[in-house]
């Protein structure tokens, strides 16, 4: 993929998510079933019930959500806003995942948030004054050294891919257009520091978002129409004799009734 980058084309990932399908299936089995039509784009990302999934971890079934790990962490934030749910996303990753503890004490106010500089509050005001988001890195070399979105696009690929001889050359640039706008040098290494700490590690706040909109999504059709999402949960694991038995006992711990197969 290097190659073909250096000759100017560009490569692309294209995710399969058969979650996706799952959950068109359910919004199809709603319409049939019940002779009701739920759109994808128009359910409510504030839903209360859907929230309280989160936060109670009742998330067996929930894209991203279902390892023990992630519903101990869930248990922990207590995440009552989307914003919290694609930030757990995020921060369940080997690197980020270092500031989890740090995130949930100032999530709760028990511990104090601060900043390095001023201009930094608004960029990280959202995420309790911690970096999670590759996009936080470009805001920050665009607001407190001048950078153009492009060059701070530059920064982000040659902190993510760890390209040292790039980034000697970025922190001089860093440093030399932060004290052009009047911060002091050992503030702008501080906060160079800090970003390449991090960068290497940083997930695409865009992701998160995708992500977890396709775990909101299945949550509130979980809340919602329970029937339908674990007739649909069941069908899509059929083969796997794990994934059929935790979700027959998730069912069951949601009141549902689960018949014994029909040979008719």
């Amino acid at each position: 993929m290097e190659y073909l980058e250096d000759l100017g084309l560009l490569k692309m990932d294209f995710l399969g998510l058969k979650n996706l399908t799952i959950i068109h299936n359910i919004l199809k089995d709603i319409e049939t079933t019940y002779n009701e039509k739920v759109l994808f784009n128009q359910i409510p990302l504030d839903d209360k019930e859907t929230l309280k999934i989160f936060e109670t971890a009742n998330t067996s079934g929930i894209f991203q959500f279902e390892s023990v790990g992630m519903r101990n962490f869930l248990r922990n934030l207590k995440p009552n806003c989307f914003e919290d749910i694609f930030a757990a996303i995020a921060l369940f990753r080997p690197g980020p995942a270092i500031n989890i503890d740090s995130y949930i004490r100032r999530k709760h106010k028990e511990e104090e948030i601060s900043y390095l500089d001023s201009s930094l509050e608004p960029i990280l005001k959202n995420t309790y004054g911690i970096f999670i988001y590759q996009e936080q890195i470009m805001q920050v070399a665009s607001v407190f050294a001048g950078y153009t979105l492009g060059e701070a696009d530059i920064l982000r690929r040659a902190m993510s891919k760890k390209k040292v001889d790039l980034l000697k050359n970025e922190e001089e640039k860093f440093i030399h257009k932060s004290m052009e706008r009047g911060h002091s040098y050992e503030v702008s290494k501080k906060i160079f520091d800090l970003v390449l700490n991090f960068a290497g590690y940083g997930f695409n706040r865009s992701h998160s978002v995708a992500y977890s909109l396709i775990a909101y999504k299945m949550a509130y059709l979980k809340c919602h129409y329970k029937t339908i999402f674990f007739a649909n949960l069941l069908t899509n694991v059929i083969g796997s004799e794990g994934k059929t038995h935790e979700y027959i006992m998730e069912a069951r711990a949601n009141n549902l009734v689960i018949e014994k197969p029909s040979i008719n």
